[in-house]
């Protein structure tokens, strides 16, 4: 049984940084696609960075040059450094994984991937 558990968000003023962690349990396939999401209160989840067992990473374009994912494979956790925080940051984040290859332009899409978190929260205020 996959387990994936969030932790790090938290309230942060404007231009502010925060790190979420996701630990990984019980995962055992070969290959793997992992990653962050986060959705916002009335909004679409969106994906926000993906790494792959292969070191392959994606990220939504809007947010390149202040989030960055990363992993520790010895820890079984995954991270995400958010830098220079807005508002428009504040939502619920979700860490998501799953064992399929699929082709790149997926990789974003919340429906490519079978095992979710139950996210963290992260506001952001002016």
């Amino acid at each position: 049984q996959v387990q994936l558990v969030e932790s790090g968000g938290g309230s942060v003023q404007s231009g502010g940084s925060l790190r979420l962690s996701c630990a990984v349990y019980g995962y055992t396939y070969s290959y793997y696609r992992m990653g962050w999401f986060r959705q916002a209160p009335g909004k679409e989840r969106e994906g926000v960075a993906i790494i792959d067992s292969d070191g392959r990473t994606t990220y939504a374009e809007s947010l390149k040059g202040r989030f960055t994912i990363s992993q520790d494979n010895a820890k079984n956790t995954l991270y995400l450094q958010m830098n220079s925080l807005t508002p428009e940051d504040t939502a619920m984040y979700y860490c998501a994984a799953d064992y399929r290859r699929v082709i790149g332009w997926t990789w974003l899409q919340h429906t490519a991937y079978n095992y979710w978190g139950q996210g963290t929260q992260v506001t952001v205020s002016s």
